[in-house]
């Protein structure tokens, strides 16, 4: 298949639906198609949790910005996924854990490496000129994933006394 090697990888900061900084990626093939992801992040932090890696600044975002994630992505991501078949997500995942070398994601960011793993995803999905649910669930995905959402919030990072999150 033409076009499914990727060109570049870029990133930036951007604000999430809390207006808190979180990191967006672009992957670019050869024949410029993009895949562009935005990691979430939740609002509480589990001991076993995969890390964000956040600047620490107090001057920006009340030290939640994000610049040093991106900077990784520019710096060791990008230079690692430029000429990669985009369709080999599990080798391109594989690839990004490498690099970070912890268990835990905490060197380059859990933030960086769903961003840029989900825009990979959705750049193949876009050279193969399918939906992303059908590139990820298989020819026959007939469903769009349901959403869930959680209507009861709780826990340390509500406003209310509820004891479940």
């Amino acid at each position: 298949m033409v076009g499914v090697s990727i060109k570049e990888v870029r990133a930036r900061e951007v604000l999430d639906s809390r207006g808190v900084p979180t990191v967006q990626a672009d992957v670019v093939l050869e024949d410029d198609l993009v895949g562009r992801a935005t990691a979430p992040a939740g609002a509480s932090r589990g001991k076993r949790e995969a890390l964000e890696l956040r600047d620490g600044d107090d001057k920006r975002y009340l030290g939640r910005g994000v610049l040093e994630a991106v900077r990784n992505i520019r710096k060791e991501i990008a230079p690692e996924l430029a000429g990669r078949d985009v369709t080999q997500q599990e080798k391109i995942d594989e690839a990004l854990l490498r690099i970070d070398g912890t268990g835990n994601k905490g060197r380059l960011g859990a933030n960086a490496i769903v961003a840029v793993s989900m825009a990979v995803a959705r750049a193949a999905a876009t050279a193969r000129k399918m939906p992303l649910y059908r590139y990820l669930g298989g020819e026959s995905a007939t469903l769009l994933p349901v959403p869930q959402m959680n209507v009861i919030n709780g826990g340390r990072h509500a406003e209310n006394s509820l004891d479940m999150q």
